[in-house]
């Protein structure tokens, strides 16, 4: 028959902290059972303890804390199937006991009963020790397993279960990430008992500037600069919304989804100059710049109350965890080819039409024209309707070029217009078939064309030499230098 299975805390440093009623259960228990034996505790009370079982050798045998909770579990079951026992865990049951968890989880459904005893945790002598009040916002987490996601920097952050330097080195990595390399966070072990220890170091010493162990926790104290938080998509998006409020900027203010339409284009094509330029300070600052605007339309459709940002990333976010099912499911994908046949599936059973769209819809009517014509191309030729090779594709180009001369002869500038875009056409087909896209090779030759034109610019200058005064000829010699000089 199952028995019970008393849960005491030991506390969060020596035993003068300890409740009276949990000494009484630690010293008259009949079996006692400790997660740990490393504990001031369990030294400190010497032979008062009746004879008791650690876990500490199921720590060394699993690799992994999961493991280990889980096989202490099963093993509490087993002592506890034909009496009571008590089991013995740091601080108090209910604060960062995951073992505990698992009792309450399971004991109660498999049988057994399970009472919390009390205990007292480490987080009042905390509090006590380092001089400050919850009631200003306080988090909690497990050194263990924290994210950088979950933290909140405006807050009091004691981070626990610091216990070795492998420990502590991977919560000052996740702290790196938003905090200054000298930001002064406290380490704080056995707080509240006589071996109390308290000491103040900058974030990059956090795991070498003093001994830890399993009663030492890190406390991080709020930020007081908040530009040391601007790196945070919270924050940017209180300054989008500030601009645009009642005391914003009146260029901000003023703006709608349709005057900004042209700063999104050139703000990307910014960014594929930069792209192409292999500059990734350029790169930033115009990513920086592409975000901006979709940070301006979102904060237009709050204030129209028509959208949020919120719905922005949660029908982006959405839509990826749903289009890649080989990631997020059970689906599979062998190749890219396999990825874009599913998404393509996904994205028609999402439209919900039984009947079929024209093979062409999905282009983009937006898309500058040389960009539109490539992937007109490229979407016709999922359907067959393609050569097999480029041979034919180049014969077109000759074909068209004929064509356009004959137009050109005479006095119908409609059918030369539409010859020349032919020609252009022509010529897309040609990329394609060398997956080039055609507006980034156009977008490359003008930096290209511009680059060299300012050299004979600035060589017409060292000459003091109008550059309308320079012949064909000079200009074209002063090219190919720039040419030869890689411009």
């Amino acid at each position: 028959m199952a028995r019970k299975i008393t849960v005491v805390g030991l506390g969060g440093s020596d035993a003068s902290h300890m409740p009276l009623g949990v000494y009484r259960r630690l010293t008259s228990a009949s079996a006692l059972y400790l997660r740990t034996k490393e504990h001031p505790v369990v030294a400190e009370l010497g032979a008062e303890l009746p004879g008791f079982v650690s876990f500490d050798s199921v720590y060394e045998e699993n690799s992994q804390f999961g493991d280990v909770y889980k096989k202490i579990e099963e093993e509490l079951y087993k002592e506890a199937s034909d009496r009571d026992i008590v089991y013995a865990v740091p601080g108090h049951p209910l604060v960062a006991e995951q073992t505990v968890q698992y009792l309450l989880q399971n004991g109660r459904k498999r049988g057994y009963e399970v009472e919390i005893a009390g205990g007292q945790s480490f987080l009042d002598p905390t509090f006590t020790a380092l001089g400050i009040d919850p009631i200003d916002g306080f988090q909690m987490v497990d050194g263990l397993s924290m994210k950088r996601e979950q933290l909140n920097y405006r807050q009091h952050l004691i981070i626990c279960q610091v216990y070795d330097q492998m420990v502590a080195s991977e919560v000052k990595l996740t702290l790196m990430e938003d905090l200054p390399d000298e930001y002064e966070v406290m380490i704080v072990t056995a707080a509240g008992g006589r071996d109390e220890k308290i000491v103040k170091v900058p974030l990059y010493e956090l795991d070498r500037a003093a001994a830890v162990d399993n009663l030492t926790s890190v406390y991080v104290p709020p930020i007081k600069e908040e530009e040391q938080l601007n790196h945070q998509f919270q924050t940017l998006r209180s300054v989008i919304a500030e601009l645009r409020g009642p005391n914003g900027c009146p260029w901000d203010k003023k703006q709608t989804h349709s005057s900004l339409k042209r700063y999104l284009i050139e703000e990307c094509y910014e960014l594929i100059e930069a792209i192409d330029e292999e500059d990734d300070d350029h790169m930033v600052e115009e990513l920086g710049d592409v975000l901006l605007q979709v940070m301006l339309h979102a904060q237009i459709g709050s204030d129209e109350g028509m959208f949020s940002v919120d719905d922005v990333i949660r029908t982006l976010t959405d839509k990826m965890i749903r289009r890649h099912p080989h990631v997020f499911g059970t689906a599979e994908a062998r190749d890219e080819e396999e990825v874009l046949a599913n998404w393509q599936e996904i994205k028609r059973a999402e439209n919900g039409s039984q009947q079929k769209e024209p093979f062409l819809k999905s282009v983009a009517a937006s898309l500058p024209a040389l960009s539109k014509a490539f992937h007109l191309q490229k979407k016709a030729a999922k359907a067959g309707f393609d050569w097999d090779d480029v041979n034919p594709a180049w014969d077109k180009v000759q074909e068209e070029i004929q064509e356009f001369k004959h137009e050109a002869k005479g006095a119908d500038s409609k059918k030369v217009l539409e010859e020349f875009g032919d020609i252009l056409f022509a010529l897309v087909n040609i990329g394609r078939f060398y997956d080039v896209e055609p507006e980034t090779a156009l977008t490359s030759t003008n930096h290209k064309f511009t680059r060299r034109f300012e050299y004979i610019e600035k060589r017409a200058e060292e000459l003091n030499k109008p550059l309308e005064d320079m012949s064909l000829e000079e200009m074209d010699s002063y090219w190919n230098e720039a040419k030869q000089k890689g411009l």
